[in-house]
């Protein structure tokens, strides 16, 4: 075992703490784990081939680009007057379209809902509906039991307040 030395203020630090390792409490370093898992010169040669075709395929892309803008630029110009129309139109056709799906969702989940509740099998927020429900039908009862006991205590103090009357 090595031994230790004692810290203190005289003692100098072998190494720098911004040179340690990154730990953390799950294993080894991330660069001891990444130094690992180096590529073979198959993997290395593969992964360069696909970043020049992607380069080359961004720069071809912006190229057809330019020369889309350039060719289709005059034409677009000149028949704008005709595409906002369009657009517009466009626009409303899609939010009209996306809102009656929507709608169409919300439809479904809703029937889906009823029906589980009323085959009994119990979907989510049906004991709320019941509680509410059992409120319902319990409150006209409720509001006639309390005009009885109200009534009684309005009779009995009439009676205490003019007891000749």
């Amino acid at each position: 075992m090595a031994e230790r030395q004692p810290a203190g203020p005289w003692t100098v630090p072998t190494r720098h703490p911004w040179s340690a390792p990154f730990t953390t409490s799950r294993g080894p370093s991330l660069l001891r784990r990444l130094h690992g898992h180096t590529p073979s010169s198959n993997q290395a040669v593969g992964f360069l081939t696909l970043v020049f075709s992607g380069c080359i395929l961004l720069v071809l892309t912006l190229a057809g680009a330019v020369m889309a803008l350039t060719f289709f630029g005059p034409i677009v110009l000149l028949t704008s007057p005709m595409w906002v129309p369009v657009g517009f139109l466009m626009l409303v056709v899609t939010a009209a379209v996306l809102s009656a799906c929507g709608l169409a969702v919300a439809v479904l989940a809703g029937a889906s809902w009823l029906y589980n509740y009323f085959m009994r099998r119990r979907p989510a927020g049906s004991n709320r509906v019941d509680c509410a429900r059992s409120r319902i039908a319990d409150g006209p009862s409720d509001v006639t039991d309390y005009a009885r006991e109200y009534g009684g205590y309005r009779r009995s103090r009439v009676k205490d307040a003019a007891p000749g009357a």
